[in-house]
């Protein structure tokens, strides 16, 4: 089976737009209350923020700060982590203020690092945040990679975060 590829590193116009939107991720990962990783995204559509989050535990409550335990040994890397992904957040502020926007939207992803310096992302690999995008019908997932920013069709992010990879 042979699969399109539809992912493409933007240029320009849409290069400068997205980093735009990237700065954006990149401040909402500032306020991230993870301790392995500050994470930001947004949710985009018609130029506009419909959606923002960061990774923290639910609630953003110590009281659901599940990472000092041994609760998650044994779970996939994904499911270990005790916060809430930033893409999950930012999903669900877009579905409880723009709910009627969200199909058709698109949302950028970025990591920090202590400085707030935006840090460059690997390939897709998390299936829960590339499946939770492909139901609410956003369409397309970006991650600012080493080669530029990148910009997958959601469908495809999800089929490439299935991929086996180290790491």
């Amino acid at each position: 089976m042979t699969i399109d590829h539809t992912m493409e590193y933007l240029t320009g116009e849409r290069e400068d737009e997205a980093k735009h939107w990237m700065h954006a991720a990149a401040d909402m990962a500032c306020r991230a209350l993870c301790r392995s990783a500050k994470c930001g995204a947004v949710v985009v559509k018609d130029e506009e923020i419909i959606g923002a989050g960061y990774n923290a535990p639910p609630l953003d409550s110590e009281k659901h700060r599940m990472c000092d335990s041994q609760v998650g040994e044994g779970k996939p890397k994904y499911d270990r982590t005790c916060c809430m992904h930033a893409e999950w957040r930012a999903a669900l502020d877009a579905l409880w203020h723009h709910s009627d926007r969200i199909v058709g939207a698109k949302l950028y992803f970025t990591r920090v690092d202590d400085h707030g310096d935006i840090l460059k992302s690997g390939r897709p690999f998390c299936t829960v945040c590339s499946r939770l995008a492909l139901d609410l019908g956003l369409s397309h997932f970006l991650l600012w990679q080493e080669e530029g920013i990148a910009e997958f069709e959601t469908g495809e992010y999800n089929r490439l975060s299935y991929e086996p990879w180290e790491g």
